[in-house]
């Protein structure tokens, strides 16, 4: 076990910046990067952004010291990169190209929720969970595309997050009110988008709501993910929630797990329960037990 920091090299916000990874588990590179006093908005996936200023310091603590090409193959050995197109950062571009498909004409807008999506505090509820969303409704409604308003919703469902349940929810319907009305859509379109991403605190539609029971599914896919995708998964969520103490935090997603095991059904629409019940069950019982 080890882990390793490559030169200062990556130049950003005035300075240049180090990787620091570990060759074996995340838990490790935590534990280390915690010790070091290097605060976790500076985890980014698989490593940690640290700037010039700490690289002496890391190495004086323990990270052993390579060339930027051997840490990548450290990295890639040890199982825990991330391919490039889930880096929130690295999605700006495909995201947009989805959002002036669905809404052209106001990419100002576009901008604008991609920069929520983009918060230095969201490790979960990123840009990447936005794109994997949409792809889920992809996947769902193939070979047609998604209706326009549950695409809507998806965009909205957590353009505000605070990591407050139901607020969060509420204030982003409020905010897909108002944002679709100065875009000049119609009435009935927004009170259905804003309805749909008020339903993205219950995850339980009503019996016959199909745009419901999509968002609703596509929303929680990732429960269904294998087994490392749903560690990466739980990991960013504790960081999302890193206000809370670990005996709080542990009581609450307890809860959550509880409440998701308790859904009947988990997944509303056929297709998603062929695609992820099975593994989404198994790895909510693994994480709860």
């Amino acid at each position: 076990m080890a882990v390793y920091v490559d030169p200062p090299l990556w130049p950003a916000h005035g300075t240049v910046f180090s990787h620091l990874v570990s060759d074996t588990s995340l838990e490790e590179l935590h534990a280390f990067a915690e010790a070091a006093g290097i605060p976790g908005r500076a985890f980014d996936g698989d490593h940690y952004d640290v700037p010039e200023r700490r690289y002496q310091d890391l190495v004086s603590a323990g990270a052993i010291p390579v060339e930027a090409r051997i840490l990548v193959r450290k990295l890639m050995a040890s199982g825990l990169r991330i391919p490039a197109r889930q880096r929130s950062k690295a999605l700006t571009v495909p995201l947009l190209e989805r959002w002036n498909s669905t809404l052209p004409g106001h990419e100002e807008l576009g901008f604008e929720l991609l920069e929520r999506w983009g918060e230095d505090h969201r490790k979960y509820h990123s840009r990447t969970h936005l794109l994997a969303v949409l792809e889920a409704l992809d996947l769902l409604t193939e070979p047609g595309p998604p209706a326009r308003s549950v695409t809507l919703a998806a965009w909205f469902h957590d353009a505000v997050y605070e990591g407050i349940a139901g607020q969060d929810e509420e204030q982003s319907a409020k905010l897909a009110e108002d944002r679709l009305a100065l875009a000049g859509l119609p009435e009935p379109t927004i009170h259905e988008v804003a309805r749909l991403v008020r339903l993205t605190s219950t995850h339980a539609p009503a019996a016959g709501d199909q745009l419901g029971a999509l968002l609703c599914d596509a929303d929680l896919s990732i429960l269904g993910a294998e087994p490392t995708a749903y560690a990466r998964y739980l990991t960013a969520v504790r960081e999302d929630y890193a206000h809370v103490g670990d005996a709080d935090f542990a009581a609450g997603r307890a809860a959550v797990v509880r409440q998701l095991l308790a859904l009947d059904p988990l997944f509303h629409n056929e297709r998603a329960r062929s695609l992820w019940l099975d593994a989404a069950r198994r790895n909510l019982e693994a994480e709860l037990s």
